[in-house]
């Protein structure tokens, strides 16, 4: 499961890309480098750890989009938590 860490890791990355570029550190065209270069070791970490737990990345995304639609239908795309 140490793969959910490097995950978290990965998006910890993608997060401080921005904070540097909002405290001026960079130009946006660095930033949206930085940005694509972390996104893509976060795809990795995703797909290890859906490996992990044995769950397609088809999966995943059908029921993700199925949740979406639903909170959109019930008017419910606002807020935060799973469970709205």
């Amino acid at each position: 499961y140490y793969t959910i860490l490097g995950l978290a890791n990965e998006a910890g990355e993608v997060a401080g890309a921005l904070k540097k570029y909002t405290r001026g550190d960079f130009q946006e065209e660095e930033l949206q480098k930085r940005v694509r270069a972390e996104l893509g070791d976060v795809l990795w970490y995703v797909a290890a750890v859906a490996s992990a737990f044995d769950v397609s990345l088809a999966d995943i995304a059908t029921e993700n989009l199925a949740k979406l639609a639903k909170r959109r239908d019930e008017g419910k795309l606002q807020g935060d938590g799973d469970v709205r």
